[in-house]
């Protein structure tokens, strides 16, 4: 992986990695491969055989689906945890400060978390959840407790937010440590926190226990327990490798010191990956087989869009989709559960069940783009700026 990073002492820079002397504050191309992203996680739950969701009558092609899809959930969770990472370097602004930013990421995210959260508490949650889970949940500290009961509580995604908010928290102190770093010697600072992310997976193993097994009647959920699992995936400090290294990633495309592959290459690198994943063990899969394919692409994308490149994810359309992907990975599992739930317990013949999983496709849709023009656009627009910096402004 070092080889993908360059000093300029060590070859000439090739044009297509020289960035222009301004470079744009948007990247619409990383906007528009946020929605990807999601749908990669909303197939991973829709392809789950478990009563709450599945629609599909026949067992075999059921089994088929889930092993086709259960670990591309995993795979647009890291895409989100790194191009998290990498935007916010991007974006930094030299002036700014730790509290104006953490006030931008809180109307940014928890409004739309705490509406949705309602939501599935109002539609099936309560009926299950304990007081004591349900607050967990809300106030987002479920994902420091190695229990199912606790990690896949109220809408299933909140536990990816749980670890943004450790990685909102750390950024200011992030940022100011890795601008400290010798550009020179950013390649290795890549390339140590890839190696801690591969091999993740190999101590969970090694170290935590392997029982009592995961059991949540997947293709794959037997082969780890609990705890390593939420050890090497969910766990906020060991995910958080994944938002530097976006971060470390940033540094460099903007030093100048990333060779890019093009996004031909890195998509064509991603899809491979996963190939890998579904030949690969459960942690290995989700933590160590798509990282590197995930970093080239996000480089690869940003570079095409600070060069003003066509790229088929920077359209309106795709734009749009990415606009609304945040409020759709937040609301499409509680579309997913209450749409079983109205359905009843039926389950369908192969085309009906596709047609039902297209119609709830639209449904996440639609009500996300609700969420995001009612609530998120609005209230960041409102309160992500204090009144007192609005007035100081030109």
């Amino acid at each position: 992986m070092t080889d993908v990073l360059r000093a300029p002492s060590e070859a000439p820079q090739r044009d297509r990695d020289r960035l222009p002397a301004t470079r744009p504050t948007r990247l619409p191309s990383l906007t528009g491969l946020r929605f990807p992203a999601a749908f990669l996680v909303f197939i991973s739950h829709a392809g789950l055989p478990l009563p709450q969701v599945r629609l599909l009558g026949d067992n075999n092609l059921a089994m088929d689906l889930n092993r086709a899809t259960e670990k591309a959930g995993a795979l647009g969770v890291t895409f989100f945890f790194v191009l998290s990472g990498f935007v916010l370097t991007w974006s930094a602004r030299p002036t700014d400060t730790a509290r104006a930013f953490w006030r931008r990421r809180f109307t940014k995210v928890y409004p739309n978390y705490v509406i949705t959260w309602g939501l599935a508490m109002l539609l099936f949650a309560s009926a299950y959840t304990p007081t004591r889970v349900a607050l967990a949940n809300l106030f987002m500290v479920h994902v420091w407790i190695p229990d199912i009961q606790y990690l896949l509580s109220v809408d299933m995604p909140s536990w990816s937010l749980a670890c943004e908010l450790v990685f909102y928290a750390s950024f200011p102190l992030l940022h100011r440590l890795f601008l400290r770093i010798d550009p020179a010697r950013l390649k290795y600072w890549i390339g140590g926190v890839l190696t801690a992310i591969i091999l993740t997976p190999l101590f969970a193993y090694q170290v935590l226990p392997d029982s009592p097994a995961l059991q949540l009647n997947t293709s794959t959920s037997g082969d780890t327990s609990v705890k390593q699992l939420w050890f090497a995936y969910d766990l906020p400090p060991v995910r958080l490798l994944d938002f530097a290294l976006g971060m470390l990633v940033a540094h460099a495309v903007l030093n100048g010191r990333w060779r890019n592959i093009g996004l031909a290459w890195s998509s064509l690198l991603l899809a491979g990956s996963y190939w890998l994943a579904q030949e690969s063990d459960l942690l290995y899969a989700q933590r160590a087989t798509s990282i590197i394919p995930i970093v080239l692409l996000i480089a690869a994308a940003a570079m095409a869009d600070a060069k003003g490149r066509f790229t088929v994810f920077r359209n309106r359309t795709m734009v749009w989709l990415g606009e609304i992907s945040f409020a759709f990975y937040l609301m499409h599992s509680i579309v997913l559960i209450y749409g079983r739930k109205l359905l009843g317990h039926d389950l369908y013949s192969t085309p009906v069940a596709f047609g039902l999983m297209a119609a709830l496709l639209a449904v996440c849709v639609l009500t996300s783009w609700a969420l995001y023009a009612l609530v998120e656009r609005p209230i960041t627009r409102r309160w992500s700026t204090s009144r007192r910096v609005k007035a100081a402004a030109p």
